[in-house]
């Protein structure tokens, strides 16, 4: 499965031989990233990620009931799934709140203990303003942000930090994770303030190279070489860069003369 790893490890024995990788990557429960923390290092990974989020900003005119809904299904993922939600409008919490209450109630199980689990530690913020609610997101930077508002989109264009955004009532997370298209591996736990989601970019590499073919041109830069790896102590770089110099004698050079 990664460098470094023997397929007996996989499982305690009984996943087959795995021929080694370079990097492993996608979505699962604890115990994927759990193995995914064992083998980084031997081999890349996207992101150790979990548990599941969403976070919705909605003001007065969203709808309740399709907000209750999608806090529900963010909450039936895991019993440490969050859902959170965030408004300016503190009318709204309540109508939510109801609608959750009768919604997690008919769902089935295991589903619905899941979700009631997890709504546990899920919460609702009143905020003072729209500007208010944004900067507590860009806090959070959650998995899924939904907007849910009169100006779903200026209010989007706001937003900075998140994994998977989801501008309108109409743009529900599921569809993102079903039927829409964007990535479903997406970064938790704040690292979105930092990081994005899975995408092409895990499987390209930064390489970097140079060359040079005119020794006077590049003058500059090897007497810059030369007084930085003095000014960091190492000798043996500003003399490597003194070998290329026009204009100074290198430091062996000098000390053989000098003997």
């Amino acid at each position: 499965m990664a460098y470094g790893v023997p397929p007996h490890e996989l499982n305690g024995g009984e996943v087959p031989e795995v021929p080694p990788c370079d990097v492993i990557v996608g979505p699962g429960n604890k115990w994927v990233t759990a193995a995914k923390s064992i083998v980084n290092g031997y081999c890349g990974i996207d992101m150790l990620a979990g548990p599941s989020e969403v976070l919705v900003i909605c003001d007065g005119t969203a709808d309740a009931e399709v907000v209750a809904a999608d806090l529900i299904a963010q909450a039936e993922h895991d019993v440490v799934a969050r859902a959170i939600l965030v408004t300016d409008d503190a009318g709204i919490v309540g109508r939510v709140n109801g609608h959750v209450s009768s919604q997690v109630d008919s769902l089935p199980e295991p589903n619905r203990s899941t979700a009631k689990e997890a709504l546990k530690q899920s919460f609702s913020v009143v905020c003072g303003s729209m500007d208010e609610c944004v900067a507590i997101s860009d806090k959070l930077a959650p998995e899924h942000l939904e907007v849910q508002t009169a100006n779903s989109q200026e209010v989007a264009d706001m937003c900075s930090n998140y994994g998977g955004l989801f501008v309108g009532t109409n743009c529900a997370e599921v569809l993102g994770d079903y039927g829409a298209g964007p990535n479903h591996t997406l970064p938790t736990g704040g690292t979105g303030r930092y990081t994005g989601g899975l995408s092409v970019f895990n499987f390209l590499r930064i390489r970097t190279w140079m060359r040079i073919d005119d020794g006077e041109a590049c003058q500059d830069m090897v007497d810059d070489s030369i007084r930085m790896a003095r000014l960091e102590g190492l000798e043996g770089h500003a003399r490597a860069a003194e070998c290329r110099s026009k204009t100074s004698t290198p430091a062996y050079k000098r000390e053989k003369t000098d003997s």
